[in-house]
């Protein structure tokens, strides 16, 4: 039943027993990824809906939150976590520290949506003060969190994001950034995050980032998704750039291939839950890099969507329709 998308040519050699049986696709195939299509992660997804702390907790049993990104993500995109979860942080001493984890990262999280994602000169003064009023309670909560579970490298992932978002120089932010890494010295969602924080608009130099791309993908062993880094490196310069054909050069072309040859088309790659996100990447930068490996990688997402990180375009859903269509 699910073959085509969790399987590779139909076979299901690394299929999700909890996916969702087959999506409901729109006219052009395509369908948006929701809960990471599992549906462990949509039981939890609607319990925080419902401001159960008690299933919340319950259905967190599969997962490690402490490491789990992903999931963490699913939560925080949860409108309303805010109005509730205060309560489990004060009452709940056994799991304050899970509490607080989702609490700082929804505190992010509603945070940018106050600030909206305007340039900095067309934000105004109240949406300023909401912004940093949010962000000094997310802040608050992660650093207990990681001192609560020293273990944990969540916090500091998300405390990088804040400390961007609230200028907090690149003393706090590289701090932040080893303490994560760490804890685990390829972990993704890490690197992405100071991939960000070294783009131009963040006070970065031309070219930092894609050196830093590099460097660490160098590191990693055949198969692992920190490969992604590569291209979401490409897209960002693509953001950056005023040239919408700035990728569109054979050695970067090179680049992306060789790099998804070596990550998530490997046969060492695992396609774990959430692994459509890592396929979205690259699915966007060989795109705009006008890569014919994008073929390979759109025929294995087989019209799986997810919104990150075609939000960089103007209509996230129509531009990946049309690069599929392209290859």
């Amino acid at each position: 039943m699910f073959g085509r998308l969790f399987g590779r040519g139909g076979e299901r050699p690394d299929a999700n027993p909890h996916a969702f049986p087959a999506p409901r696709r729109g006219r052009n195939g395509i369908y948006e990824l929701i809960a990471l299509g599992d549906m462990r992660v949509l039981t939890l997804v609607e319990a925080a809906e419902a401001g159960d702390w008690d299933a919340v907790k319950s259905a967190l049993a599969p997962f490690d939150l402490g490491r789990d990104h992903a999931v963490l993500g699913e939560l925080s995109d949860v409108d309303g976590v805010q109005d509730w979860i205060g309560r489990a942080v004060e009452e709940d001493k056994e799991h304050r520290a899970t509490a607080l984890l989702i609490s700082g990262a929804r505190h992010i999280v509603w945070g940018w949506e106050a600030r909206t994602a305007a340039r900095a000169m067309d934000v105004t003064q109240e949406q300023w003060r909401v912004f940093h009023e949010r962000l000094h309670i997310a802040e608050d909560q992660l650093l207990e969190a990681a001192e609560l579970r020293p273990d944990w490298i969540t916090p500091w992932r998300q405390l990088l994001t804040s400390a961007r978002g609230m200028s907090l120089g690149s003393s706090v932010a590289e701090t932040r950034r080893d303490a994560a890494l760490r804890r685990d010295p390829l972990d993704l969602e890490t690197h992405l995050e100071w991939l960000s924080q070294l783009q131009p608009r963040w006070g970065g130099e031309p070219g930092q980032a894609l050196e830093f791309a590099r460097e660490a993908f160098a590191a990693a062993p055949d198969g692992h998704r920190l490969g992604c880094v590569i291209a979401m490196a490409y897209v960002e310069q693509w953001v950056e750039s005023d040239d919408n054909d700035c990728l569109q050069q054979p050695r970067i072309r090179t680049e992306l291939r060789e790099a998804a040859e070596r990550s998530i088309l490997h046969h060492a790659y695992e396609r774990r839950l959430g692994w459509q996100g890592d396929y979205n990447m690259f699915a966007m930068a060989l795109s705009l890099a006008g890569s014919s490996t994008a073929s390979n990688v759109f025929r294995e997402l087989d019209g799986a969507f997810t919104e990150w990180p075609w939000t960089f375009m103007a209509d996230p859903l129509k531009a990946y329709a049309r690069f599929r269509k392209a290859f």
